[in-house]
């Protein structure tokens, strides 16, 4: 390497000197084990690492110089050269730097979905993107999988311990509603023989009666209380992973997914104590509402962030761009069996909000800042590792 002529500070490298970098640069598109794409500012693809090539089955040779959008699906294939000249022009990261659960299309047409990452850099006047992606169809389906087991089994669990709790509450009934029906029906008969005498008789059979009808509401009560309690496993788990997790589980399970979605999770954030399957399931409930919600949206899109509030506490928001909720609907957003979709059963929220208040958080709905929706709940951090 020698110094130019115009002064220290600037390096000019040899002819031997940049054969090395090239030759460097082409170990790395060779090695990398994520799929590596490099693109210039007008989203000509200038280099494609051979995890690329598997991912997406071009050759290096036949992509390299045609467009990224043909690597694209739906609203990003459309608006991806807006994305980049946005970019440039306002400075304003929609894509650059964040983490991105997207749908992306092989040589063959099949759709499957994808981590994307994008880095930039900026040479002389010309700016350079490189994009990192990793194929997450088979770990989700196969994480789907095992959720959808895990799910079946806590179901027939759930089947046996309501058939036990059936057969204890028949047991624990029977015998304080046989004591109304008795006393019941020696006030009956009672009422057939007149005299002072008999009206205190069926004045204590009444006493009576209610005092078992009140036993038996007691029963119901202590069993519901055991019920809505309900038991969780926390541990100390990065939220993170768990949130990518969940938001790659719900494009998965959705029929459409075509809506972009965002993952911006706050470099403070650290770990939280909870149940992850039980957070991923509200986290997955709440991203197919909004999908639900953006149906009709010519541009629909959704946010999920994760920042530190005070008190020890984690807030996790959902807010999707579409028309917001109305003011009767957010009154009873959360209680069981309501619901505006044709064919729901109106428990998601419901099943939500039992999962986030057994966690010691709370969960609301408000207007997001782009006029629609955000959900928010909080968790727990884990004051072992997040300390300070």
């Amino acid at each position: 390497m020698t110094e130019p002529a115009d002064g220290p500070g600037q390096i000019l490298f040899s002819a031997d000197d940049v054969a090395a970098l090239q030759s460097h640069l082409k170990s790395i598109l060779e090695s990398v084990p994520d799929g590596m794409i490099v693109i210039d500012e007008t989203g000509r693809i200038l280099a494609f690492s051979k995890a690329a090539e598997a991912l997406f089955g071009y050759e290096a040779e036949e992509i390299i110089g045609r467009n990224v959008r043909q690597l694209m699906a739906g609203r990003d294939e459309t608006n991806h050269d807006q994305y980049i000249s946005n970019y440039l022009q306002t400075g304003e990261r929609q894509i650059i730097g964040v983490g991105r659960v997207v749908t992306a299309r092989r040589s063959d047409g099949t759709l499957f979905t994808i981590d994307l990452k994008i880095g930039e850099a900026k040479i002389g006047d010309h700016w350079l993107f490189t994009a990192f992606v990793r194929d997450l169809t088979e770990q989700r389906r196969a994480e789907m999988r095992m959720r959808e087991m895990q799910s079946e089994l806590v179901h027939f669990s759930r089947l046996s311990a309501v058939g036990t709790m059936a057969s204890a509450l028949a047991h624990e009934l029977n015998q304080p509603l046989t004591a109304v029906a008795n006393y019941l029906e020696a006030g009956r008969d009672i009422l057939d023989s007149p005299g002072a005498e008999k009206r205190e008789l069926l004045r204590e059979a009444l006493d009576e009666g209610a005092r078992q009808a009140v036993r038996a509401g007691d029963i119901v009560r202590k069993l519901r209380g055991y019920v809505s309690r309900g038991e969780i496993d926390a541990r100390s788990v990065e939220l993170g992973p768990l949130l990518i997790d969940a938001a790659a589980l719900a494009r998965l399970s959705m029929s459409s997914k075509d809506v972009p979605v965002t993952l911006n999770v706050a470099s403070n954030v650290g770990n939280v104590l909870a149940d992850p399957i039980q957070v991923q399931q509200v986290v997955i409930n709440l991203v197919r509402n909004a999908q639900e919600a953006l149906s009709a949206s010519p541009s629909p899109k959704i946010r999920i962030n994760a920042e530190r509030r005070d008190k020890g506490l984690i807030e996790v928001s959902v807010c999707d761009n579409g028309a917001g909720l109305d003011e009767e609907v957010k009154k009873s957003l959360f209680k069981p069996f309501t619901t505006s979709k044709s064919g729901g059963m109106g428990l998601g929220l419901s099943i939500c909000q039992t999962i986030v208040e057994a966690h010691g958080g709370t969960i609301c709905a408000d207007l997001a800042p782009d006029g629609g929706t955000c959900f928010r709940f909080t968790l727990r951090t884990d004051p072992a590792i997040n300390a300070g």
